[in-house]
Parts: structure tokens; C-alpha cells; sequence
């Protein structure tokens, strides 16, 4: 395994200056931070941290429902990552204590299933975190640490069927092949209830959009959670266990927990339930303005707002804009449905301006009826920050 930290830092093809196109207001700090990144499988992202490596998509190339690969961001927490060669011998161990008969599984028997292809959106738990108040530490993300894909794999619950699921089955654990770089750090370890692993959506992706995994999305297979956070979207799956126990693991616990109750959540993750806190699991309803740029000018005869929407697998049902900062606001169009777990796409004509600035807000209602929130839900960890994004422009 390599550090890919150290190619990053490096690369020629970073730059030394703050960066056009990201947000105003994240900290100062975390803005002269911000480098342009651009690796081998990958356009320009924009890079928060090298060892390990976080990428950012720029939000101009999120306006669309389907995210390029090459642009699709990148997120990990430990440095060391597997190579294309490692990864091109790639076999998985399923046991644990409650697998009737534990097996190694390889590409070829992930092959030999039904194959399933869903449209979903991966989101990092802490977009936006850059732009929470007070300020919340952690990697400054703004809106890019999202996007949407076409996946393509077997179901997951079929790929546990090959080692047999015990009936008292709690947790399905899942362990990748990226690691510490120092003894005694923790392992990314993640888990899913036994309902969610076994659900329909969920599935092992052996390829993004048509073409295999690229190496820093998850290269050859990774775990796909419709509506859950990336978190449990785990990369490079190396391990699974199915458990009759909790995973108690470092980033299971104390990690990615919310205050219990604070968000809408349908189903629980019941075995991680632990007093006043919950693991994050389902997103929240959120949408963003991919076009026009903050900051920019543009011109009396009007412009057109684009951008997309997305929640926890109800579906989009209305996306509202606003030209005076949340006065009043107006039904955007709706673009192509592609799935209740998928990115939509809204447009919004102006029409006819006055010359001055103008501040452009963004909400979105799913088909459940909830709507982005007025107010921050503050919390420790600087997550599901979904209230409306807000733009300035200069009509001149």
C-alpha cells in the first residue's frame, strides 16, 4: 500500500493561492488552505487535506443528475491507500459469528450474480461544514462533498446469501483495504443494521457510471447505501461479518453520531443507539446552485438558475428560488426523474432584472413533505447542514 498524501503534496499541479469558486464564507484559514488537485483519474477538484486524501467537487460540475467520475470527490480518513495492483487481485472474506459457512468471494462470484443498477446520491455527512456557525472543526467542506452516480453491482443480501445468514444476525460489518499509518489507530470499520444491508437498494458497486470504480472512489468494490451517508459507503471492501453483536468500533462509536432525535429518521439504527446520541444514518432533504457563480455579473435581461436537489429516497417534489433573500419565493422547473435516491435537476428563468445585487436562495421539499430548515440544527460534529444555499450576484 501506498500514501497517496505524498504524490499529492508533491504535484506540480498544486497551487499556492486561494482559489476562485470557493465559498466566501468558509473560514480564512480553511480558504488559503484550498489547493487545486488534479490526479491521474481526476479533473481539477479541489483538494482540503493530502494525507489523507479530501477532494472537493467545484460546484460548477454539480449541474447536472449524474456526476462525472473524474469529478466526483474524493473522502477518506486514513492515509494509507491500496494500489491499482493490489486492488487488480482482489478477494473478499465473509464470515463472523453468525456465517452458516464462512468463504473468500472473489470478482468472478461477484460477477456470477443478478446485477442491479441504482442511481444514488454519496454525500459526505459533513457538507457544508465549512459554513456551520459557530464554527465546527473538521475538514472545511463546502457544498462539493457530494455527488450522484449510476451504480452497478450485485445486491448485497445476495453476495451474504454465498456464506448463509444466521436468523439472530444484527449487524453486517464491513472493513476496506485503507489504513493507519501509525500503530494503534483505528481501522475504518463501519456497519449496517440487518435490515438496510439486506434492503433492495443496497449493493456492493464493482462499477461508477459505466466504468469500473476509480481507485480513490473505492477501486474494485465498494459498499452503495442509498440514503445514508457516505460514511457507511465503505471503499475497497476487504472484509464483511455478519455480527449477532454491535460493532463497537471507533468510527461506529464515539464517531458519526448525532443528538438522538434531532433529525427525521424512518428507520433507527437501533443496535447503535447509545444514550443521548445516535448513529447518523439517513440524509436530509438539500439542494444547491450549481450556476450562476457567487460573486458573479450578470446581465438585466435576466439569468437562469440551475442546480440540484436531492433527500433520503422520498424524491423530490418541489424546489423553490428566491431573488430576495428569501422574501418571496418561486417554483423552479423540475428536470428528469431518475430515481427517488437520485440528484434532480431544477432550472429557474428570472427574467427581466433592475440593476443592483440580488440575493439567490435555493430550498427543496421532498415528496414527504419536508422541507430544507430555516435554522441551523446545531450540533458537535457539523452535520446535515441543509438550510437553504444562498448566492449574491450583481446585476449590471
Amino acid at each position: 500500500m501506498v500514501g497517496l498524501g505524498s504524490s499529492l503534496a508533491a504535484s506540480p499541479n498544486v497551487l499556492a493561492q486561494p482559489l476562485p469558486g470557493v465559498d466566501p464564507a468558509l473560514p480564512s484559514g480553511a480558504r488559503q488552505e484550498i489547493r487545486l488537485s488534479n490526479l491521474p483519474d481526476k479533473r481539477v477538484l479541489f483538494q482540503h487535506t493530502d494525507r489523507p486524501p479530501n477532494l472537493e467537487t467545484p460546484i460548477t460540475a454539480l449541474d447536472g443528475a449524474i456526476t462525472p467520475n473524474d469529478r466526483f470527490f474524493v473522502r477518506y480518513h486514513l492515509p494509507v491507500l491500496p494500489t491499482l495492483d493490489e486492488m487488480a487481485i482482489w478477494s473478499m472474506e465473509i464470515g463472523g459469528d453468525a456465517a452458516t459457512r464462512p468463504r473468500v468471494v472473489k470478482m468472478s462470484d461477484l460477477n456470477a450474480l443478478p446485477q442491479e443498477e441504482i442511481v444514488a446520491v454519496c454525500q459526505c455527512s459533513g457538507l457544508r461544514r465549512g459554513l456551520f456557525q459557530p464554527y465546527v472543526a473538521g475538514v472545511q467542506w463546502g457544498h462539493g462533498a457530494v455527488g450522484c452516480a449510476t451504480w452497478r453491482g450485485p445486491r448485497l443480501r445476495d453476495v451474504l446469501a454465498l456464506a448463509g445468514v444466521k436468523p439472530e444476525a444484527v449487524e453486517i460489518w464491513f472493513e476496506g483495504a485503507d489504513g493507519p499509518n501509525l500503530t494503534g489507530s483505528p481501522d475504518y470499520r463501519k456497519s449496517l443494521p440487518v435490515a438496510k444491508a439486506m434492503a433492495d437498494e443496497t449493493i456492493l458497486a464493482t462499477a461508477m457510471n459505466g466504468a469500473p470504480l476509480p481507485l480513490l472512489n473505492g477501486n474494485p468494490v465498494r459498499v452503495v447505501v442509498p440514503g445514508w451517508t457516505a460514511t457507511y459507503w465503505l471503499k475497497h471492501v476487504m472484509r464483511i461479518e455478519i455480527s449477532t453483536k454491535a460493532l463497537d468500533a471507533f468510527w461506529m462509536r464515539p464517531a458519526y453520531r448525532v443528538p438522538a432525535n434531532m433529525f427525521p429518521v424512518d428507520q433507527p439504527f437501533v443496535s447503535q443507539q447509545q444514550g443521548d446520541t445516535w448513529a447518523i444514518t439517513e440524509m436530509v432533504v438539500n439542494s444547491l446552485i450549481a450556476s450562476p457563480q457567487n460573486g458573479e455579473q450578470v446581465g438585466r435581461a435576466g439569468f437562469t438558475v440551475r442546480g440540484v436537489a436531492w433527500d433520503r429516497g422520498y424524491g423530490i417534489r418541489r424546489v423553490e428560488v428566491s431573488l430576495d433573500d428569501g422574501k418571496t419565493w418561486f417554483d423552479g422547473l423540475l428536470g428528469r426523474d431518475y430515481g427517488n435516491y437520485a440528484f434532480r435537476t431544477f432550472s429557474f428563468s428570472t427574467g427581466n432584472l433592475p440593476i443592483g445585487p440580488r440575493s439567490v436562495s435555493v430550498r427543496a421539499t421532498n415528496n414527504k413533505r419536508e422541507r430544507q430548515v430555516d435554522t441551523l440544527k446545531v450540533n458537535p460534529s457539523g452535520y446535515h447542514n441543509n438550510l437553504p444555499h444562498r448566492i449574491q450576484v450583481l446585476v449590471a
